[in-house]
């Protein structure tokens, strides 16, 4: 069992989003429920079950080191007695671009477990459309009525 304890499901979000800007893969999985009924999918990635596939996944990505700033915005959360849902919008910085990347739309699952609050689940995805609002809209002419 994991030494670190989440007394909230916000707390679990906080070190997910510290340890995904840090690279740290222990730190990571500390946020993890330890059982196998795991998910993870990254952006137009393929559904990772379990804590193997899921410790890979993150260990392939921390690999080049700490490279990314993430903003978490627009949280909605649905809270319960035993589990949390958080719907957020991430907007990514990689060191070295120019430019943030499109926003991130993720939805992060949170269990109450004895050791504390854990992520069940981490779904993210390209929020749709997020090309488009990255760029200003052309000017419209100004019509009197």
């Amino acid at each position: 069992m994991s030494g670190r304890i989440f007394p909230t499901a916000q707390d679990a979000e906080n070190a997910f989003y510290e340890a995904l800007e840090r690279s740290d893969l222990e730190g990571m999985m500390q946020v993890w429920s330890e059982d196998e009924e795991i998910v993870c999918v990254h952006p137009a990635g393929q559904r990772l079950a379990g804590q193997e596939q899921v410790r890979e996944a993150w260990r392939q990505m921390f690999a080049v080191g700490p490279s990314m700033r993430v903003q978490v915005t627009q949280r909605v959360a649905a809270t319960g007695m035993m589990v949390t849902v958080h719907s957020v919008l991430e907007t990514i910085t990689v060191a070295g671009e120019k430019r943030p990347r499109p926003p991130v739309i993720a939805t992060n699952v949170y269990l109450r477990t004895a050791a504390g609050w854990r992520m069940i689940v981490h779904h993210a995805s390209p929020a749709p459309g997020a090309v488009a609002a990255a760029e200003p809209p052309p000017a419209q002419p100004k019509i009197l009525h």
